[in-house]
């Protein structure tokens, strides 16, 4: 056999691989390009809307918003995504004003951020207000002073202005989140300016902060602090992470408080309480807020608002105290086992006074005056 015959038989058994490897391929691109095409065409006629909230209760939306795209499926035959996009309170103030997002619905952690939104889309020239008086409460959480027993015992800890007495007689360790980070350290910051005045925070007007009695009251009791963190469950895990040798007193959530309460006392043996102020406190009520904006629509608002209904639902409810929050909806009792003494926290706070929010004008003012007030040496 010649040569040339030799490589024409081989070139005939290659051939057919090669057909065959090509065959192959041929399959593969194929599936490639239907499955593409699926998912750009499968997406078509799925609405969508998109809700910006705190990382607060992140846990709690993401267990929940699945529940919801599947009971509006079942109940309206149709598909809906809520598109889910997580910030800080301040931050998300910021992203909505400066249009980098544009949901549908807005839930910062409390509603003393309302007002304050309103004024600055205000100011940017807009009309009205793009956060209307129609928002809804979704779920609880005081704003508490966190500390170790022994001393809130010992001292008889009940109020900020307590706090601020004891600075004559006790050298403490104080300690809240920033302000121009956190929305638990600007609602901790706000009930001491409240404290100062002896007004409520909705009270407080521009003049109380250039009033020197009330900024030596602050400068003094942050003159105690030992640490700004730029987030308030950060912050709780710090302070239970290195104890009572660090930080006597600090100002967080309810439900910073409950998430710690177990591992402060295995590390150190005491067990970290919550004093709700006697004088009043602010809650973070994580408000629904439907913008009244150009870019929400009609059908957009009408989803949000089957939304909201259903984080409000008996079971959503009950769900969230799993995660350290308190229920807004009248039907759903505290669960006992999770609020309790043993766990730091006290199960009913109905004699809690429930102060309300500050005024946009006077949040603004908190954020110029702190730089003079807060203990510059942290």
């Amino acid at each position: 056999m010649t040569d040339e015959r030799k490589k024409h038989q081989r070139r005939r058994r290659l051939f057919p691989r090669r057909g065959y490897v090509l065959f192959l391929i041929g399959i593969l691109v194929g599936f490639l390009i239907f499955a593409f095409i699926s998912m750009i065409f499968g997406e078509i006629g799925v609405k969508s809307i998109e809700f910006l909230y705190t990382s607060e209760k992140q846990s709690w939306i993401e267990e929940i918003t699945p529940r919801f795209e599947q009971w509006y499926f079942e109940t309206h035959g149709e598909k809906i995504h809520v598109k889910l996009t997580v910030a800080g309170t301040h931050d998300s103030v910021i992203q909505i004003l400066w249009g980098n997002i544009k949901p549908v619905a807005w839930s910062p952690a409390s509603s003393i951020w309302i007002p304050y939104l309103n004024l600055m889309w205000q100011k940017l020239g807009y009309e009205g207000e793009i956060a209307t008086d129609s928002w809804n409460r979704t779920v609880l959480s005081p704003v508490v002073i966190a500390g170790w027993k022994t001393l809130i015992e010992e001292y008889n800890i009940s109020s900020f202005r307590d706090l601020f007495e004891l600075t004559e007689v006790f050298d403490f360790k104080f300690g809240h989140p920033d302000p121009r980070d956190s929305n638990g350290g600007t609602m901790a910051v706000a009930l001491e300016f409240s404290e100062a005045a002896r007004k409520e925070p909705s009270e407080l007007h521009i003049d109380d902060f250039k009033d020197e009695s009330v900024l030596d009251f602050v400068s003094i009791l942050e003159s105690k602090a030992v640490y700004y963190g730029k987030s308030t469950g950060f912050f709780g895990r710090w302070a239970v992470e290195n104890g009572p040798s660090a930080i006597s007193f600090f100002s967080v959530y309810e439900s910073v408080v409950l998430d710690n309460a177990f591992k402060a006392k295995a590390k150190w043996g005491d067990s970290l309480v919550a004093v709700y102020p006697e004088n009043g406190t602010l809650f973070t009520d994580h408000p629904f807020v439907i913008l009244n904006a150009s870019w929400v629509e009609s059908w957009q608002s009408a989803v949000a608002e089957q939304y909201l209904a259903y984080l409000l639902d008996e079971e959503s409810q009950l769900r969230a105290q799993q995660y350290g929050f308190r229920p807004v909806n009248p039907n759903v009792s505290i669960n006992t086992t999770i609020f309790n003494e043993e766990n730091g926290v006290r199960a009913n706070i109905a004699d809690v006074p429930k102060l309300s929010p500050l005024s946009g004008e006077a949040l603004e003012a908190i954020f110029t005056i702190w730089i003079k007030v807060k203990n510059q040496g942290t």
